[in-house]
């Protein structure tokens, strides 16, 4: 395993599905393309040993409060950990969350990986 730090950036338009009213199946195929697109990205990239810390970034031209950051992430979130090869829960990743304006119609999603020192 690799101790470096891993920064990605995934070309997605990262929504609060706790305020959307759609259908499940329509929820259902978003969070599956979010987790394909990060398990694509991360596939080139060693994990790093754990513990870790685990930044999601979302990128877009509004902000979203902080639960619904946190749930605009939950499939990027979940398949990071599968990555890593832990559950979402396991005290040794950190998870921090973050949120920075783009421009106009800019959407997306910046991971970074970093070794946490104890």
């Amino acid at each position: 395993m690799a101790d470096a730090t891993v920064e990605l950036e995934l070309p997605l338009r990262l929504v609060s599905s706790l305020n959307q009213r759609e259908h499940w199946a329509a929820k259902a195929r978003r969070a599956k393309q979010e987790r394909e697109t990060a398990a694509w990205l991360l596939a080139v990239h060693l994990a790093p040993s754990l513990p870790c810390v685990v930044l999601l970034t979302r990128i877009a031209p509004r902000s979203l409060d902080d639960d619904n950051l946190r749930g605009a992430f939950k499939a990027v979130r979940d398949e990071v950990a599968r990555w890593l090869g832990v559950d979402d829960a396991d005290p040794r990743v950190r998870w921090a969350y973050a949120q920075t304006r783009g421009r106009p119609k800019q959407y997306a999603a910046r991971v970074t990986i970093t070794k946490e020192t104890p």
